[in-house]
């Protein structure tokens, strides 16, 4: 059975950083592409952060800069290091997982919230 597991969100300050990380089971990193999602009260999911299956990576305008997505492969898991977090951050943090063969992410972890306060 497929799982994405998120964890580390939390509360914190404008500034601050947080670690969100993302176990994954039966998904491998060489055939998936894995995104972080994040979705604000009253706002529609964006996406934040990708990296390819070939471990290439890609971020939204907003985070460029602050935010790297990487992933372990013996751990099978996939980080979200933000730093220099904003207000305009928080939001429920998702993991997802792509097949490299599709166009849909077909895998989704249950979230995690992020809050930073001013």
């Amino acid at each position: 059975q497929v799982q994405l597991v998120e964890s580390g969100g939390g509360l914190v300050q404008a500034g601050g950083s947080l670690r969100l990380s993302c176990e994954v089971s039966r998904i491998a990193f060489s055939n998936h592409a894995m995104s972080w999602y994040r979705q604000a009260p009253g706002k529609q999911r964006e996406v934040v952060a990708t990296i390819a299956s070939a471990g290439s990576t890609n971020y939204a305008d907003s985070v460029k800069g602050r935010f790297t997505i990487s992933r372990d492969i013996p751990k099978n898991t996939v980080y979200l290091q933000m730093n220099s977090l904003k207000p305009d951050d928080t939001a429920v943090y998702y993991c997802a997982a792509r097949p490299v063969y599709s166009g849909n992410y077909r895998y989704w972890g249950q979230g995690t919230q992020v809050t930073v306060s001013s």
